[in-house]
């Protein structure tokens, strides 16, 4: 063989091995794409405890480690993928009733229904009378940020007589906390009710009655908060106190502090012209009424949360979103048909993470960012009309700028 065609051969040899690992070698994945990394500027003790909590929050738990009897997944990150939104496959049941004076099903297993079970139980059923919603997984990324918003700013927010005449009338949620949380020491009250801001209609309190509460209606998990498995009233069962949790306090803790540090969506091509028409036309459509771009978190002793400005387009409000949206289910002081505004950052990335299909709203029937739109009603008829007006460029724009997020 000529030395000519052996220099032939390892040319060709080596541009097909640089193309190769091209194609193999995955490309570079940039912090604007990633939100299950810690936010910056956390110590390393801080990180530490970070990633302690995303084990636990990653933990796919069995009948050995506590899982059930009856539960909904085995696992947070399995209906909260990469921290983003949940997927149909994973939804989950609330069940009530159309009024506000309380839950009457409390006793038949409300207000989370468990559909999965362990060998020895039987799932859930929704009992007759009452009413119920589907609810996919919300986004989780940036909620350590929305936990530190003043109270004074979200009732700065809040326009329930609509007094401005704008057609917007965003509430508080005034609701009831379980005794085994402390509200904070700035906490403000309405009849006994305290403002709360998480969930689809802003019926939970803080993280801490969150994650408790998904722990142990979710998974079937204990902790020393809520020491109850749960149990299915057609099984004849009571639940009782149980002296063998399933994760203790430091568990608990480290998942509500990885949840708490979790880095925000970061918008993505925002020196697109296309993103930067459709920013306008945001505005221009009023969708920035109820997701206000900016909010700024109050004091916190993690430095990397302290007083930070943020954009999560959301306002933590409930509003009336319509009959089309009507599941006749309340929660505290939500109406069936009011919504807590849902933050739209982490929106482009949302595809990804449910199997590259669009699951949106609170139950995931529009399957598209217009069919999302076009679902809006009461206050938010507004802006839909505002849409429909819309030339064919600028809904194009439009829509650019909400997959930027």
């Amino acid at each position: 063989m000529s030395s000519l065609f052996s220099s032939k051969i390892i040319l060709f040899l080596g541009i097909f091995l640089l193309i190769s690992c091209d194609q193999i070698l995955p490309s570079i994945i940039t912090a604007d794409e990633l939100i299950d990394r810690p936010i910056e500027g956390l110590s390393i003790e801080q990180n530490r405890l970070f990633i302690e909590g995303a084990k636990e929050f990653d933990e796919v738990y069995i009948r050995e480690t506590g899982l059930g009897p009856i539960f909904v997944s085995t696992s947070c990150s399995n209906c909260h993928s990469g921290a983003n939104r949940g997927h149909p496959l994973t939804l989950l049941t609330r069940f009530g009733q159309s009024d506000t004076f309380g839950n009457n099903f409390l006793n038949k297993g409300a207000p989370q229904l468990q559909n999965n079970f362990i060998t020895g139980y039987q799932a859930e059923r929704i009992p007759a009378g009452a009413t119920f919603t589907k609810l996919i997984a919300p986004i989780v990324s940036g909620n350590g940020l929305l936990e530190l918003v003043s109270e004074t700013d979200i009732l700065k927010l809040s326009d329930p007589n609509d007094e401005n005449s704008d057609g917007i009338s965003g509430k508080v949620n005034w609701n009831t906390i379980p005794s085994w949380i402390v509200p904070s020491s700035t906490a403000q009250t309405q009849n006994g009710k305290y403002i709360c801001r998480f969930g689809r209609k802003a019926s939970t309190y803080n993280l801490i009655q969150q994650c408790a509460q998904a722990f142990n209606q979710d998974i079937g998990i204990t902790t020393t908060l809520l020491p109850y498995s749960p149990v299915n009233y057609l099984d004849g069962l009571n639940s009782s106190p149980i002296s063998d949790l399933d994760i203790t306090d430091r568990s608990l803790n480290a998942t509500v502090f990885y949840i708490q540090t979790l880095q925000e969506p970061i918008q993505r091509n925002t020196s697109d012209q296309l993103v930067i028409e459709g920013a306008q036309i945001f505005k221009k459509i009023q969708c920035n009424a109820c997701h206000v771009e900016k909010l700024q978190t109050s004091y916190s002793p993690i430095s990397a949360l302290n007083k930070k400005e943020f954009f999560p387009y959301t306002d933590l409000l409930l509003h009336d979103m319509g009959s089309e949206l009507d599941d006749q289910y309340t929660e505290g002081t939500a109406m069936a048909y009011e919504w807590r505004t849902t933050p739209l950052w982490g929106l482009g990335l949302a595809k990804k993470s449910q199997g590259n299909e669009l699951y949106l709203m609170h139950d995931g029937r529009a399957r598209s960012i217009e069919d999302a739109i076009l679902l809006h009603g009461g206050e938010s008829a507004i802006s839909k009309t505002n849409f429909k007006q819309l030339s064919e460029s600028e809904k194009k724009s439009l829509i650019k700028f909400l997959e930027s997020l």
